[in-house]
């Protein structure tokens, strides 16, 4: 998995760019990148990974998403399965430019800082903004400019959301290492169904292995075995979303044991195996990958 810089150039005639992505996933690359602009993620249907910043986690049922200048992430399309359709808005907060009288407006700030952070909006919010994101399509000039407005505006107001990360990621982590987290990442996406040893990485990485384990854990704020087993547990709730069972996600995805393997997804979702079968796949709703005992950042705007 590479991690980019990504050039994001404006629409004609327009301060910021829009993308509509209908196209089959095979058509597009979903690396880990980052850019100046402030993006706001919309997939309309289907199910995938969002990862951004530090957060790693699943969408099952569409997603909206806040992502904030330089945080890295991935296109949402990783992982995904065909029809995958996505709207995604990327701009500057210079673009933004209001009046301190502009009472308003302090509503939109506040939500463009918290978007550092990740901002997931909940599935009623998505529903009630894809109408405005749709139009965003089909506008020019200045009404385009203005559904911005009036999209972040109403995010800004809403309470439906949780903040995918309790720390902000600072790009230059990610740019200051980019090749050794580079291979990594792919060494992980490589290996991910057989069995890992974190030496054979750490000399991967050209470090000790108590230097690998300080900078794995410096740069990602989690353990590598933890981003292992996150990693596997996602593969696995996405192969449970194709139909496998859960003997063959377990074996598929490096785990050869089926209780360790059920012990660890509880872990991670919070729900057994056979509990996600039933509350989340088949009910397409939400699952997030967590941390033993994390709690969600929750902050009002």
């Amino acid at each position: 998995m590479k991690v980019t810089f990504e050039r994001v150039i404006p629409n004609e005639k327009s301060s910021f760019r829009t993308i509509h992505n209908n196209s089959p996933i095979s058509e597009f690359k979903w690396e880990y990148h980052y850019h100046p602009e402030i993006e706001l993620v919309c997939v309309i249907s289907g199910s995938g990974t969002r990862h951004v910043g530090y957060h790693k986690s699943n969408y099952t049922n569409g997603d909206l998403v806040l992502i904030g200048s330089n945080i890295p992430h991935s296109g949402f399309g990783l992982n995904s399965i065909d029809p995958h359709e996505e709207i995604v808005l990327q701009f500057k907060e210079e673009i933004l430019q209001f009046p301190q009288q502009e009472v308003e407006a302090r509503s939109i700030k506040n939500l463009l800082e918290l978007s550092k952070y990740g901002i997931h909006f909940h599935h009623k919010v998505k529903k009630a903004m894809l109408p405005k994101l749709r139009l965003m399509l089909e506008s020019e000039g200045y009404k385009r400019y203005l559904l911005l407005l009036e999209i972040l505006f109403e995010l800004s107001k809403c309470e439906d959301y949780e903040l995918l990360n309790k720390e902000i990621m600072p790009y230059t982590i990610i740019s200051k290492n980019k090749t050794r987290l580079e291979n990594i990442f792919t060494y992980v996406e490589h290996h991910y169904d057989k069995e890992i040893d974190i030496e054979d990485v750490a000399k991967l990485a050209n470090l000790t292995l108590p230097a690998f384990c300080n900078f794995f854990k410096k740069a990602t704020q989690i353990t590598f075995t933890e981003f292992v087993n996150r990693y596997r547990i996602n593969k696995a709730c996405l192969l449970m979303a194709q139909d496998k069972t859960i003997s063959e996600c377990s074996y598929s995805c490096g785990f050869n044991n089926v209780t360790y393997f059920n012990r660890m997804f509880k872990k991670y979702t919070g729900k057994t195996p056979s509990e996600f079968i039933k509350d989340y796949v088949h009910s397409n709703g939400n699952v997030d990958l967590k941390v033993e005992n994390e709690t969600k950042t929750k902050v009002s705007f």
